[in-house]
């Protein structure tokens, strides 16, 4: 099955050059006029990636990210007119994959695109494995096991889920929403506190080990592992 990308700008120009460059390395698109119709895109589902213009009128890019966050980790890649620092930044931490300006080459954007898809495979393969490792940190799914350094870091069976799905995908910044549904599973539903709570709990357990900030805040975003993580405190 050939990969699936929704590309959402509002200049037609724009999305005919992206739409045969992808389509010539293999991959269906799907197109997109503005944020409202990405919306309705994303929630119809098939998509394995999105190429998201962020300065679009009325609902624009930044916007449409944001919502896609509170319950997906589909692939964003930002397209933006402007090549200022702080739009890159922002466009990054509210849970972008990359960020591309305009005019951009459609042969690096097709790389981009195929690096962003590579590696979300590689992310999504993680969820399945036993043993999740980055760093000094250990997780055993089969023991129930977390180590840092050798030294067991005793969780909750909640800790523990919320812990593994940070660690399956260390690059990732998840939302309270994913969280909730990696501790609680699909359909339940608690308050935003209570996972700040469970997150509030791991840091502590790890800073009592020597190891400080174990999960750092993405403000506005939500949370991801601390790939930085392996000084002692």
């Amino acid at each position: 099955m050939p990969q699936r990308i929704l590309i959402v700008d509002d200049e037609p120009h724009i999305r005919d050059v992206i739409g045969f460059a992808l389509e010539r390395a293999g991959m269906a698109i799907t197109v997109a006029r503005n944020g409202v119709e990405a919306m309705m895109a994303f929630r119809r589902g098939d998509i394995d990636l999105i190429i998201l213009d962020a300065g679009m009128p009325e609902m624009d890019g930044l916007e449409v990210c944001r919502q896609i966050r509170r319950t997906s980790a589909l692939p964003i890649l930002f397209l933006s007119a402007r090549d200022e620092e702080i739009d890159r930044i922002v466009g990054l931490e509210i849970g972008g994959d990359d960020y591309v300006t305009k005019p951009f080459s459609p042969r690096e954007l097709v790389a981009r695109v195929k690096a962003i898809l590579k590696r979300t495979e590689a992310s999504s393969a993680n969820l399945y494995e036993m043993v999740l490792s980055h760093g000094s940190v250990r997780l055993d799914r089969s023991a129930h096991l977390v180590t840092v350094d050798g030294m067991e870091i005793s969780l909750t069976g909640l800790e523990f889920s919320i812990l593994a799905a940070l660690l399956a995908r260390p690059d990732m910044v998840f939302s309270r929403e994913q969280l909730m549904t990696a501790a609680y599973g699909a359909g339940v539903y608690v308050a935003d506190r209570t996972i700040d709570s469970h997150v509030r709990n791991i840091r502590a357990k790890f800073s009592a080990g020597g190891h400080d900030g174990i999960v750092a805040t993405v403000h506005g975003v939500g949370f991801k592992f601390n790939t930085n993580l392996g000084e002692r405190v």
